[in-house]
């Protein structure tokens, strides 16, 4: 199969090599795996996580619920505090299979009432990532637990402050603080956390949550949760241009598929696979440059290279469909079939 350039490929041996490895650690730290699919959105992946021992399905929008829901998965988690519109409450009842979803406020809990009775709720509550989610020490922990009544489950965090060098192991530690104190407040529960860079020190919680580590990315390289040759997704781009004086070479893959997300510890947009100081210095909307190592041969015009985005979520969200690599060097491809649904 003949692919044009910019695509997204990912290649099928390290991908299945990352979904065994986090079972095994999952299961050698007595820990279930309800794995996120917005990473990558995919009935086909989600099915393999499923295969490889996953509790269920985690996703990001009900958008990503519907569609998975239709694809055959029954046991999902909304993992975000839901705005309980009475379009959203139709959607969620409409939804088969056991459902789960996140609150963070008494106005939400109250609004659950309308939600058919075996929807249940986990409150989400702030283990150092400053975005939603109640503090464990607040009295509105308290009142969401009695608002929710029988529909309550449980707790759960994201540790997102675990994203940046150095900062996994403290993340961890503070989801586990933050998930204990407040089942001990209200009485039991279930407690549910993770994030791919955080996982590999998770443990004493019931459930993780992780979503890059089927992929890995630069970021993830950055924060210390992995090595290059554990990267199963890239984007295949062309080099269009190329200026021998400054070595400068221009890729023919720009944000619109690279994305733009840069965190502030990042140095870069990415790199070049297998040149790990050949980074995206600069992205237009359709190319990418690039100031090639001078100890490095510059590739020709025409020259197919692989990059290492930044954030695999965001890279998979911009094309409609990815090509799978098998062992053998044939390729498939496999329909985005969540691509868009971000609501």
């Amino acid at each position: 199969m003949m692919i044009d350039t910019p695509a997204v490929v990912i290649d099928r041996e390290r991908l299945d090599a990352n979904i065994a490895a986090m079972a095994t650690h999952a299961a050698a730290h007595g820990v279930a795996i309800r794995r996120h699919v917005k990473t990558h959105k995919i009935p086909e992946i989600a099915q393999m996580q499923i295969d490889a021992g996953a509790r269920g399905i985690t996703c990001a929008t009900i958008g990503e619920a519907e569609v998975f829901a239709e694809a055959g998965f029954t046991d999902i988690f909304i993992s975000y505090p839901v705005y309980l519109s009475k379009r959203a409450i139709e959607r969620l009842n409409a939804l088969a299979g056991e459902i789960r979803i996140g609150v963070d406020s008494v106005e939400m809990a109250r609004a659950a009432a309308g939600l058919r009775e075996d929807i249940k709720a986990l409150i989400e509550v702030d283990s150092g990532h400053r975005r939603s989610g109640v503090t464990p020490s607040s009295e509105a922990l308290t009142q969401i637990r009695e608002a929710l009544g029988s529909r309550y489950i449980g707790v759960f965090t994201f540790p997102g402050h675990s994203y940046g060098p150095g900062n996994a192991k403290q993340a961890a530690a503070d989801e586990l603080q933050a998930l204990q104190t407040s089942v001990e407040r209200l009485g039991g529960g279930l407690t549910s956390g993770g994030s791919s860079p955080s996982a590999q020190f998770t443990g004493a919680i019931d459930e993780m949550r992780p979503g890059v580590y089927v992929f890995k990315d630069s970021q993830q390289i950055t924060s210390g949760a992995c090595t290059e040759d554990q990267v199963s997704m890239t984007v295949l781009s062309t080099v269009v241009s190329r200026n021998v004086a400054d070595r400068r070479v221009i890729l023919d893959a720009g944000s619109k598929i690279l994305s733009t997300d840069k965190p502030a510890w990042m140095d870069s947009h990415g790199f070049v696979l297998g040149q790990p100081d050949a980074r995206v210095s600069a992205l237009s909307e359709h190319h990418a440059t690039i100031f090639w190592p001078e100890d490095v041969e510059l590739p020709e015009i025409g020259d197919q290279l692989q990059v290492v985005p930044n954030h695999a979520c965001t890279v998979i969200n911009l094309v409609d469909e990815v090509y799978v690599r098998a062992t053998d060097g044939t390729l498939e491809a496999w329909k985005v079939a969540a691509r868009g649904k971000n609501s």
